[in-house]
């Protein structure tokens, strides 16, 4: 077996396992954020919210999914896993931290830009290390049968996993599982709450404004809870 396993970038659908495989859902994934990330770059300032919205509801659901269904996996099938997978969750973690930031600056703060472009790099790299290492060492280890298997289970995961930054809840089971259910629930009332805000001057406005902050109050509380935090590696806690 090569110890250079060639990168999924550079495979088939087929070779990856399938379409419902977890290598081809994956890619599928890093496929759109690309694009979303490029979008983004020609987007003015005052108008990126839209492509940053969907930015989040792609890559935090993603990253939900990777932490509570694959890393365990990766741990267990990878004599270094311990190591990989630690590294692509601070990485993870440094998103929603940017993200927090991010969320808090006017769009003609000069602050932005800089934490913006971060965040583009550590979304790339974050692409990158899990095509190019992380996911085809699993590849490798794991017949195209289980593959699919855990592509099933990623994707439900997927489907109910929370959309927005959350730098304080744990990166790993059984935080991260227990955490996931009340967030998304939240998170997707704040989603279309924001929507709605940015569709225009409506009667309701003030009250989405009231909302809108409420949500984002309760999602802040919720993160605290003890429970939501079990099993974070040290480096990858907030305080």
């Amino acid at each position: 077996m090569s110890d250079h396993p060639r990168s999924l970038a550079d495979q088939t659908t087929a070779e990856l396992g399938g379409r419902t495989s977890v290598l081809a859902r994956q890619q599928a994934d890093h496929v759109e954020l690309d694009r979303l990330l490029h979008e983004l770059g020609r987007t003015a300032p005052d108008a990126q919210g839209l492509v940053l919205r969907r930015i989040y509801r792609l890559v935090f659901p993603h990253a939900f999914a990777e932490e509570s269904v694959l890393w365990p996996v990766l741990r267990r099938v990878l004599p270094d896993g311990e190591e990989l997978t630690l590294q692509v969750e601070q990485e993870h973690q440094e998103v929603n931290e940017l993200v927090t930031r991010l969320e808090r600056l006017d769009p003609a703060d000069p602050e932005r830009r800089t934490v913006l472009d971060r965040l583009t790099d550590v979304l790339r790299e974050d692409v990158r290390d899990e095509e190019d290492l992380l996911l085809p060492r699993l590849q490798a280890r794991v017949q195209p049968a289980r593959l699919r298997r855990l592509g099933v289970a990623w994707e439900v995961v997927r489907r109910v996993a929370p959309t927005r930054a959350h730098p304080v809840v744990a990166r790993r089971p059984p935080g991260n599982v227990l955490a996931a259910l009340p967030l998304s629930v939240v998170d997707r009332a704040r989603d279309r709450t924001d929507a709605a805000l940015q569709r225009g001057t409506r009667p309701e406005r003030p009250g989405l404004v009231h909302l809108s902050r409420a949500l984002t109050a309760l999602a802040h509380r919720l993160e605290h809870l003890p429970p939501f935090r079990s099993g974070e590696d040290p480096s990858t806690a907030r305080a």
